[in-house]
């Protein structure tokens, strides 16, 4: 079982360090444009303790996050799905980022819901705050700062965020400097969406969905180089762009760890950000290999063919379609020395991305499997830019994955 853990770590690319009610619009006639998503699952401490398991208890936790689209002001909006309890916020703010957990003084501004500081999060369902008179520009931080004064229970969260966020005991949401943090986590909670007002809606966010390889597993942390923010940096903002990724995801089966499958979460996670226009979809990867390791975060884990992985993929451009949204579909990448590579696995793979490219069922293809692979092997990742766990991308190989990209086709 060790050994399989291990393995699993190894193919994630992985750490643990864990850390529908809805409010107010914020103002009438306005639009909102997704700017910046984590999408939530389940806390675990099937890598180790943290704090996403045991919750927080008088605790502040200051989040940074880089968003791709600005505004003349923004939002947040808070998940409890996987709550045990009602989650109680005593208050929150949003502030220009400075350096580390330390914000500009003269950004604070305390966030409300529905024209209240405090808020309380129903077991299973998000809330939406109002208005917040911050200007924000593209490609800047802004960070956002809970305090959480009593016993929240287990966190919902994102686990692999690849960015630091930092706790303090006691009341600092409104500290401007950073003395008081003194505990780090390289994980989310509760925070699962920044959006900007625009008051001429366009329809023109582009939604990054898939598995750690869309989260930025093996990204250097605080560094914003997942291939949705280089993507985004490519665009600089003319659209905004969301990451929908989590490690671990697969399209056809549930995990304990990972969340919910694809063809289940798609709704929420990607059809439901503001202006969505364009989903790129990358996953399957997990689906092919994780009949190698059987345990908990894994199971249900039966060996799947192209045609279950197809049908998986018909199912989310059904879904996207009936909402009028693009679906680009995304050729997995060469995984030849993963640790759950097979040549059974590569064999599906083959046949899921020839189908993906020839099939003319996604609205346009961007083929990452040839961005990536190794010329000299293309069942092999490029050797400059591999993370070194044969799976993952390191920071060049997620700029190449971006720049794969046909903007013309979002």
């Amino acid at each position: 079982m060790r050994k399989l853990a291990v393995g699993l770590v190894a193919v994630l690319g992985l750490a643990l360090v864990p850390g529908t009610a809805v409010g107010s619009a914020g103002a009438a006639g306005l639009g909102w444009n997704a700017t910046w998503a984590a999408s939530p699952h389940a806390p675990t401490d099937v890598f180790g303790p943290g704090w996403g398991t045991v919750g927080f208890d008088d605790h502040t936790v200051r989040q940074v996050v880089r968003i791709s689209d600005g505004g003349a002001a923004v939002r947040i909006r808070l998940s409890n799905a996987y709550g045990t309890s009602p989650l109680v916020v005593t208050g929150a703010t949003v502030a220009r980022t400075e350096q580390g957990a330390a914000v500009r003084p003269n950004t604070v501004r305390h966030l409300t819901f529905g024209g209240g500081r405090s808020v309380t999060v129903p077991v299973g369902g998000e809330v939406v705050g109002d208005l917040a008179p911050l200007a924000v520009a593209p490609l800047s931080q802004v960070t956002v700062t809970l305090y959480l004064a009593g016993k929240t229970g287990p966190a919902t969260g994102h686990a692999f965020a690849s960015a630091t966020s930092w706790r303090a005991s006691g009341d600092h949401r409104a500290d401007a400097a950073a003395d008081a943090f003194t505990e780090t986590s390289t994980s989310w909670y509760y925070l699962d969406a920044v959006e900007v007002v625009d008051a001429t809606p366009r329809r023109e966010v582009v939604v990054a969905f898939g598995d750690s390889i869309t989260d930025g597993t093996a990204s250097t942390v605080d560094a914003d180089n997942r291939y949705p923010d280089e993507l985004a940096e490519r665009l600089r903002g003319r659209r905004g762009v969301v990451n929908a990724g989590i490690g671990g995801s697969r399209v056809l089966n549930d995990s304990s760890c990972f969340g919910e499958k694809a063809t289940a979460r798609f709704e929420r996670d990607a059809l439901a950000q503001p202006d969505v226009r364009t989903v790129i979809l990358l996953e399957g990867i997990n689906d092919i290999g994780f009949n190698q390791f059987p345990i908990d975060c894994t199971t249900p884990n039966p060996v799947v063919t192209a045609a279950e992985l197809i049908a998986g993929y018909r199912d989310l451009i059904g879904q996207a379609h009936a909402k009028g949204v693009r679906v680009v579909g995304g050729t997995l990448l060469p995984f030849k020395g993963a640790a759950y590579y097979t040549d059974a696995g590569e064999a599906v793979r083959d046949e899921v991305n020839a189908w993906i490219r020839t099939s003319g069922e996604f609205d346009a293809v961007v083929d990452f499997d040839r961005a990536m692979a190794d010329p000299a092997d293309p069942d092999a990742l490029r050797p400059a830019y591999d993370s070194g766990d044969r799976l993952h991308p390191n920071d060049v190989g997620y700029r190449a994955m971006a720049e794969a990209v046909d903007l013309s086709v979002l």
